[in-house]
């Protein structure tokens, strides 16, 4: 391709918007354009990445036996009526009216559409197991869409999904599975991915893992153990947390006039954060319940654990007429003179295996000191469990080394979905004795936009994107400097030409710019190898071949450049190769 033909305009200013490395550089780069918060265009430069991000994708989900197919980005709503989905979803889910009054909607996930296909293409055990994937556009109509391809509302996304006999059939494919995307994020250049155990969330299961690019950038916060030994998502991560326990005191209660927070307790009383319990409330936005959680002051409520346990959709904080409707004073709450009919009570194991503790007293401006669950408490409607959320420097649960918290994209999941879908869908196979069951289901994701800028979000420097070869729009971008001079115009035109023939992919600036500006563009475009034709360099038979991030570069020979790079770019290609 050359320069002077190239569609889409480097752009010198960085955009005001852009608050990340990747949506500054995708912009000023040529390769995506803003057309609705959200929604962009892809010009041709990120046209040629993402495609060939979607072979490398293609290559690995065939490697392990799956079979390509495309569902309709526009669904019925009545197949997530089967599902029970469609009232569960919030209004990240796209609904509208066809012309003929039927309710539609686009899809942000298409586990529905590929149960229709299964039931009415797979019927027999002696079809499975089998994969079925596609690379289809996605709508998700986001609140908050953020940092360019990292989070928008439409989306090209690589959705995968198998079909067993067993649970225990699905576990081996899941292993498989778990490999090729081990080897997609390889190959792709993301040089620092991490799996890790994360939550189910909508798309139900018991089993899932993310993987996750890591990235000061990323909105994702993942836990990883110091040696490796644990990491998952901050939603589902828990330690290896002691709680000493020591001889029972009497319950006293003692005057705490205007002191609610935890720090205003703990100042008034003279004791520290971890000696006191923490009351917060919620409320289950579906059904109204109440949730009172109770955790170590020195703790923070996980919410996604609770909502998990309590089996709530979505929580909201309540508000103090809620609370008071419950029996219980905002700011001097605990399990104490409270029913716990009237409030569902979620008691964290810092509070159960703790001592003496500090709570309200459910009357203004008392608490009590020396409150044991135990003792206390212990009613039987209450549940005890893990809501904490876990703090930097806690002890691993594998080994007790100190974990610690980082940001990461997430850019690729997978679940093991059971009979969630399957079930509620009618999918199901006869077996060998003609009995029939519900097919067992993986689901297996990624984002091919989201891929993108992540790899950039790991390959950049103040100047631009550096690209792995794998996944460069062009392999080699070649400069003319200063055409008018001899001999630059034609041996740079006979070295394109030669390339194209060797099978090299290459971005030809023939635009005739000042030297500055051709390497800027260069830069900005972030090719992982230049090649320069100038004058002074030819006058000794040299051209000059410099890699993307850089310093320094070598003159090679002019007669011998095509065949030296179609070996680099061969050696540069074998990097990445797992």
């Amino acid at each position: 391709m050359r320069m002077s033909k190239l569609v889409g305009r480097r752009l010198k200013e960085e955009p005001r918007d852009a608050k990340t490395a990747s949506h500054k550089f995708l912009l000023r780069g040529g390769y995506i354009r803003m057309v609705s918060t959200g929604i962009y265009s892809l010009l041709p430069l990120g046209q040629r990445i993402t495609a060939k991000i979607e072979q490398i994708i293609r290559e690995e989900m065939d490697a392990i036996d799956g079979q390509e197919v495309l569902m309709p980005v526009v669904l019925p709503a009545e197949l997530w009526h089967e599902s029970g989905r469609y009232d569960t979803v919030g209004p990240e889910l796209l609904r509208f009216v066809d012309r003929n009054e039927k309710p539609m909607m686009l899809g942000m996930t298409h586990e529905e559409a590929v149960v229709h296909m299964a039931r009415t293409e797979l019927t027999s055990y002696k079809q499975l197991p089998v994969m079925i994937y596609q690379i289809q556009t996605k709508y998700r109509d986001e609140a908050r869409a953020r940092g360019g391809l990292i989070r928008c509302r439409e989306f090209t996304m690589k959705d995968a999904y198998s079909f067993h006999v067993s649970q225990e059939d699905l576990e081996k494919y899941y292993e498989r599975a778990y490999r090729a995307y081990e080897k997609i994020f390889t190959r792709l250049g993301m040089n620092n991915v991490v799996s890790i155990e994360a939550n189910s969330g909508m798309m139900g299961g018991k089993v899932s893992h993310e993987f996750i690019a890591v990235a000061d950038c990323g909105e994702d916060t993942i836990i990883l153990a110091e040696d490796g030994s644990y990491r998952a998502n901050r939603e589902v991560a828990t330690a290896a947390w002691k709680f000493e326990k020591s001889p029972e005191l009497p319950l006293e209660k003692v005057l705490t006039p205007g002191q609610k927070t935890i720090d205003e307790v703990a100042g008034f009383l003279g004791v520290n954060p971890e000696n006191t319990g923490k009351a917060v409330f919620y409320q289950n936005v579906q059904t109204g319940q109440l949730i009172f959680a109770l955790i170590r002051g020195d703790f923070e409520v996980n919410e996604v654990k609770l909502q998990n346990i309590v089996k709530a959709v979505e929580l909201k904080f309540a508000d103090d007429e809620a609370i008071r409707a419950a029996g219980c004073e905002p700011g001097y709450a605990s399990p104490l003179k409270i029913d716990p009919r009237k409030v569902l009570m979620v008691i964290d194991r810092s509070v159960v295996e703790s001592s003496n503790l500090v709570v309200g007293a459910n009357e203004p401006d008392y608490h009590y000191r020396n409150f044991n669950f135990k003792r206390d408490a212990a009613y039987d409607e209450i549940i005890e469990a893990d809501i904490a959320t876990v703090r930097d420097g806690d002890p691993a649960p594998s080994t007790g080394s100190p974990l610690r918290i980082s940001r990461g994209i997430e850019v690729g999941n997978i679940f093991q979905l059971g009979t969630r879908y399957s079930a509620a869908m009618n999918c199901n196979y006869l077996d060998q004795n003609g009995k029939s069951s519900s097919m067992v289901m993986g689901c297996y994701g990624i984002g091919v936009g989201r891929a993108m800028a992540s790899v950039i979000e790991q390959n950049y420097d103040d100047y631009g994107p550096i690209w792995p070869i794998t996944i460069a729009p062009y392999q080699i971008h070649l400069c003319a400097l200063d055409l008018k001079k001899e001999g630059v115009a034609n041996v740079s035109e006979q070295l394109y030409q030669d390339f194209l023939s060797a099978g090299i992919e290459v971005l030809f600036d023939d635009r005739g710019e000042k030297a500055g500006f051709m390497f800027s563009d260069a830069d900005l475009i972030g090719i992982p190898l230049r090649v320069t034709v100038g004058a002074r360099s030819l006058a000794e038979g040299k051209v000059e071949l410099k890699r993307r991030g850089e310093k320094d570069s070598q003159l090679i020979d002019v007669n011998d450049a095509v065949n030296q790079i179609t070996k680099l770019v061969s050696a540069e290609f074998a990097k990445y190769q797992v």
